[in-house]
């Protein structure tokens, strides 16, 4: 079992940074998040049509690099949680977590005793199809481990301290676009009521030894938001860096041709 780097930046006190795919899920796609030298990738199973062969296989490829791959899964169910990890996963998000009940449900999903109740399927592709003492297995794979929980709602804001208190969850996350949808001020991440939630999740975060995580969509917004104190951070996903990354340059290119 590799070394989850995520975990290994945050261990050399670094803030990880990280990269979500959602559509381009290539056999390339491992190598040159590689040469962005990322220290996580988040591959999302909740707004793409990636299933779980698809996962496995990206998870496989992510194996060739120091990238930890963290699989975002569609719900909170076992079958979701605990197949993504047994495909090699270092870590699972799951969307909008409201109760510390759900979050439990995900901590067990993805360790082994004592810390949970995965199931045993050793010499599978998380053990690089090699047998494994299951006692060190299963401790060294709890501690590598990480366990995102989306806070999205004002219902997972209510229950903030009590998920952040929850053994095993590692990263409170806000879902920025969700969580402002859901407190009725859509995308309007400047309003004073959003700004508060925000900072509610950072203090939450540092009170329980948790860390804070968000993806921004611009370096203005990073910059806002590493300065309130997030400090895991994805930058974008891969359909917003590859349009916005053609259009400026293709716009620029129009440029030049104005004047030949």
């Amino acid at each position: 079992m590799k070394d989850n780097r995520l975990r290994s930046a945050v261990a050399a006190g670094r803030v990880p940074v990280g990269h979500m795919v959602w559509e381009f899920g290539t056999r390339g796609m491992a190598k040159i998040l590689e040469s962005a030298d990322l220290d996580f990738v988040l591959i999302d199973m909740e707004h793409s049509g990636f299933d779980t062969a698809h996962v496995a296989d990206l998870i496989a490829w992510f194996k060739a690099t120091p990238i930890a791959p963290i699989v975002r899964v569609p719900q909170c169910l076992y079958h979701f949680l605990a197949r993504v990890m047994d495909a090699g996963a270092l870590g699972v998000m799951v969307g909008n977590v409201e109760t510390p009940e759900q979050a439990k449900l995900i901590v067990d999903s993805v360790k082994y005793v004592p810390m949970g109740r995965r199931g045993v399927g050793l010499g599978a592709a998380h053990t690089d199809y090699l047998g494994a003492d299951p006692v060190t297995y299963y401790q060294r794979s709890n501690e590598n481990t990480t366990v995102i929980a989306q806070i999205e709602s004002p219902v997972g804001l209510k229950n903030l301290e009590a998920i952040a208190a929850t053994p095993g969850v590692d990263i409170l996350w806000v879902g920025h676009f969700d969580l402002s949808t859901s407190m009725g001020i859509p995308g309007q991440f400047q309003h004073p009521e959003f700004l508060a939630a925000m900072k509610s999740v950072v203090d939450i975060s540092r009170k329980c030894g948790k860390l804070a995580g968000i993806q921004p969509g611009s370096v203005e917004q990073a910059a806002q938001w590493i300065g309130m104190g997030y400090n895991v951070i994805s930058w974008k996903a891969d359909t917003a860096l590859y349009s916005n990354a053609l259009r400026t340059e293709v716009a620029a290119l129009r440029e030049q041709l104005k004047y030949r």
